[in-house]
């Protein structure tokens, strides 16, 4: 027991150590934490410990991941997206894994050999793009919410896909067995769905009451329904993802959200380091040229699919091309296919190592496409219109005689659009979620589809006429191009916008804006009574800039770059 525990002291010092390394090099920590895998690996210095104390820690790291992932995932959210994340996910799979087989083929490999390394090919990895998401603020943006769907789906056929090879190596029959599996899992939600919806919110204030004891219970729920899954024989990771479901309709699922992430992020290192513990690097040089090939088509292949199928139905080129970036990469699923393959004899150890290398590669590159895939789509845009249709799902009415225009309604906008309604404004509100243009339509709010990084759209809006633009979008690249462009055709408009951090909002004071909405700082309610009290008065807003600038400094002093300080 001390020996494990000191193995395990010594790879979280190693850690920290490459950790701080790419923090210098400002590079992602997730490659960080595989370079550490390598290294304590059995190719390097042979410290990890037995892969059973590492695997329960990488378990319940995915376990946690998952249930947060759940408790964002409330019944508004899958109405929303649930369709169009069913119909990208069964198409990338289906498109991909046909495309993987046949290259197999043309590389020599055997037909059962091509079809494992074929359903490989379409399995990306939840986990990391669930971690980077998260990481980027992304979690809750259309393009999010689309990706973290059809990557379920994708999970979910992994499910299947692994009982089913369970199923064959035992000589059982498959379609039964499936068919008495998720029977139990449907038996299993049935019974606990009134109970999250009609028992449990009747404890929830007690529980609330003290925050040790509502992190206790949120463990033990999320955890105990991960458990009670598996041993219906489905799997942990669904057990977790329906327990935070279950859970999402809880007024405290933001608190428990917020207070499980510490613990997350220390369980999921060990997922990380067990992927590269297990990259076998003896044979690398005979594996180099088809894992390269295999990347292409994971890396380049795979968005031009999602583009392809989010384009028909509807969606902009930037959200095609933001979802798309998300499944450049294979993960935690098909290592674990290709494990149970190797497992019962279906496939050699050479094509375990092969997906592992191929799973490396897209993980890293794709890794860094996410961080920055703002800068890529800026850099690509032009030659993305083939992947996005002239009728788009809602067509831009836009009246010419609005004075004021909301860009992106949330829950920072929710206040701001009622301030504007008291203020007596010609407004006009602009997202670029379909589903919230419906909504507002619906309680008659004059809204219109669109992005705002579409030059036609910024060009249809009547800028020069505008006396108020206000951003509550979070990406600093958008407010950059806002500033810029409102600016340039009217010189006298007010523009308000968002920052999530003290850098960037000093930037973004720098490039013009006349107010910088600090939400983590000030609230959304700060702004909303700002703008009852000044309304267009712009000499108004160059005190309270004023004011916020010297605030900022004095916090950036203290060390305070943003919310986590």
């Amino acid at each position: 027991m001390t020996e494990v525990f000191n193995q395990i002291s010594i790879i979280i010092l190693i850690v920290l150590g490459v950790s701080l390394v790419m923090r210098a090099l400002r590079q992602p920590l997730i490659i960080g934490y595989i370079i550490s895998g390598i290294i304590v690996g059995p190719y390097f210095l042979g410290i990890l410990p037995e892969v059973g104390t590492i695997q329960t820690f990488s378990e319940m790291g995915i376990a946690l991941l998952l249930f947060i992932v759940g408790l964002h995932l409330t019944p508004k959210v899958i109405k929303e997206v649930g369709s169009i994340s069913l119909i990208t996910g069964l198409g990338q799979i289906f498109f991909t894994a046909l495309i993987g087989y046949f290259v197999s083929i043309a590389l020599g490999f055997e037909p059962i050999t091509s079809l494992y390394i074929a359903i490989a090919l379409t399995f990306s990895s939840t986990i990391i793009i669930l971690k980077l998401l998260t990481d980027k603020e992304d979690l809750d943006t259309l393009y999010g919410k689309i990706s973290i769907g059809f990557l379920l789906v994708q999970d979910f056929v992994a499910i299947i896909v692994l009982v089913i090879i369970s199923s064959l190596s035992e000589g059982g029959n498959f379609l039964t067995t499936i068919g008495f599996t998720f029977l139990k899992g449907g038996l299993i939600v049935a019974v606990l769905a009134p109970i999250s919806m009609f028992i449990l919110p009747k404890f929830q204030n007690f529980f609330a009451k003290s925050q040790e004891l509502l992190f206790v219970f949120s463990v033990a729920w999320g955890l105990g329904l991960a458990s009670l899954f598996f041993y219906a024989g489905l799997s942990i990771e669904v057990g977790a993802l329906i327990a935070g479901v279950l859970l999402s309709v809880s007024p405290y699922n933001l608190e428990i959200s917020s207070r499980l992430r510490p613990l997350r992020d220390f369980f999921i290192i060990s997922f990380f380091l067990l992927l590269g513990a297990q990259m076998a690097i003896g044979n690398i040089g005979n594996l180099i040229l088809p894992a390269v090939i295999f990347s292409m088509i994971i890396l380049i292949g795979n968005p031009l699919i999602v583009m392809v199928l989010m384009g028909f139905e509807g969606f902009t080129k930037k959200t095609g091309f933001l979802a798309g970036l998300t499944v450049a990469q294979i993960g935690e699923f098909s290592l674990i296919t290709a494990a149970l393959g190797q497992k019962v004899g279906h496939i050699t150890n050479e094509v375990l190592s092969l997906i592992t290398l191929v799973s490396l590669i897209t993980i890293g590159l794709s890794t860094y496409m996410v961080i920055y895939s703002g800068s890529l789509y800026k850099m690509f845009s032009k030659y993305l219109s083939f992947f996005e249709r002239s009728n788009l799902r809602e067509k831009k009415k836009i009246n010419k005689n609005i004075d004021s225009i909301l860009f992106g309604y949330n829950r920072i906008g929710f206040g701001i659009l009622n301030s504007l309604k008291s203020i007596k404004k010609n407004y006009l509100v602009v997202d670029f979620n379909p589903e919230v243009v419906k909504d507002l339509k619906k309680m008659r709010v004059p809204s219109i589809y669109g992005d705002v990084d579409d030059d036609s759209l910024l060009n249809d809006l009547p800028l020069d006429k505008l006396k108020l633009a206000i951003s509550t979008i979070p990406d600093f690249d958008t407010n950059e191009l806002l500033i810029e462009t409102i600016k340039e055709r009217n010189s006298d408009a007010i523009v308000i916008v968002r920052a999530h951090n003290i850098e960037d909002a000093m930037n973004l004071y720098k490039k013009g804006a006349d107010y910088v909405l600090t939400p983590h700082f000030l609230g959304g309610e700060y702004l909303s009574n700002m703008l009852r009290e000044i309304k267009t008065d712009k000499e108004g807003y160059k005190i309270e800039k004023d004011k916020h600038i010297k605030m900022l400094k004095e916090r950036f002093r203290k060390g305070q770059y943003h919310a986590d300080n």
